[in-house]
C-alpha cells in the first residue's frame, strides 16, 4: 500500500513538470485546480486513493481508540464484580457431641464459631456481626434448632435477625409436647455499607448444634447497587 501511494505521489508530481523546456530556467506554471483529471487521469486516480488511504486511516484510528475505551470499561467492571464478591455462611460449633448455647437472663448475640466461608471478610467472629462490606442487595440466610435433651423438658427455640441491633424478623417455638424443634428464615434485603446484620438469642431460649451444623447463620451478595438512603 505504501508503494503504491508513493507511486502515486511520484507520478501526481512529474505530471507538473515540463519535460519540453528541461533547460528552461523558469518552470511551468503548475495545471489549474482540477484540470488534473482531465490531462492526466493517473494523477486523478493516486488522489483519489490517497484521499481514500487517508480517509480509512482516519476511521481505523478513531474505531482503535473507542475499542480501547471500551476494553478498558469492561475491565473496571470486572475488577468492579470481583472486589464486590461477598459470601458469608458458618455453623454455631463443630463439635463432636451435642453443646448448647443459652438459656440466659438477658437478649445475646448467637456466636457462630465455624465458619464454613467468609468471601469479603464480612462476618467478625469476636462480635458476632456481620458487616455489609458493599451496598447491594444481600440474601440473608438464618436455620435454628434446639434439643431440649428428653421428652417432657421445655423446648425453647426461638432467635432472631437484626439489623443495626433492631430485630428484623425471627422464630419462637416454646413448648414441653416436642423435645427438638428447628425453623428456617430466608429474607432479600438492600443493605448498605457499614450496616450490620446478627443473630439474636431471645431470653430464655438455647439452641443446641454439633458436627452435623443443624444451627447456620449466611449471608451471601445477590448484586451491587448504589448507596440508598432508607427512610
Amino acid at each position: 500500500m505504501r508503494a503504491i501511494v508513493l507511486m502515486c505521489l511520484l507520478h501526481a508530481a512529474l505530471a507538473h513538470y515540463d519535460w519540453n523546456h528541461l533547460g528552461d530556467p523558469t518552470p511551468s506554471p503548475p495545471p489549474k485546480e482540477g484540470r488534473e483529471c482531465t490531462t492526466d487521469q493517473g494523477a486523478c486516480g493516486c488522489c483519489v486513493m490517497v484521499q481514500e488511504v487517508n480517509r480509512l486511516t482516519t476511521y481505523f484510528e478513531t474505531s482503535l481508540n473507542t475499542l480501547e475505551m471500551e476494553t478498558m470499561q469492561t475491565a473496571q467492571r470486572l475488577n468492579n464484580i470481583e472486589a464486590s464478591r461477598t459470601a458469608f455462611s458458618s455453623s454455631m460449633n463443630n463439635a463432636d457431641r451435642m453443646t448448647c448455647f443459652g438459656p440466659f437472663s438477658d437478649d445475646r448475640l448467637v456466636p457462630y464459631d465455624f465458619v464454613f466461608i467468609n468471601l469479603g471478610d464480612g462476618y467478625n467472629a469476636s462480635t458476632n456481626i456481620f458487616t455489609a462490606p458493599h451496598c447491594g442487595v444481600y440474601s440473608i440466610a438464618l436455620t435454628i434448632y434446639s434439643d431440649a435433651g428428653s421428652p417432657g423438658n421445655t423446648l425453647a427455640a426461638c432467635a432472631s435477625l437484626q439489623v443495626n441491633g433492631t430485630v428484623l424478623v425471627g422464630s419462637s417455638e416454646r413448648n414441653k409436647q416436642d423435645q427438638e424443634d428447628s425453623a428456617t428464615i430466608v429474607v432479600a434485603l438492600q443493605l448498605n455499607t457499614g450496616e450490620e446484620v446478627a443473630v439474636r438469642l431471645s431470653v430464655g431460649c438455647f439452641l443446641c448444634d454439633d458436627k452435623n451444623h443443624y444451627n447456620t447463620f449466611s449471608v451471601f451478595l445477590l448484586y451491587p447497587t448504589p448507596y440508598m438512603i432508607k427512610m
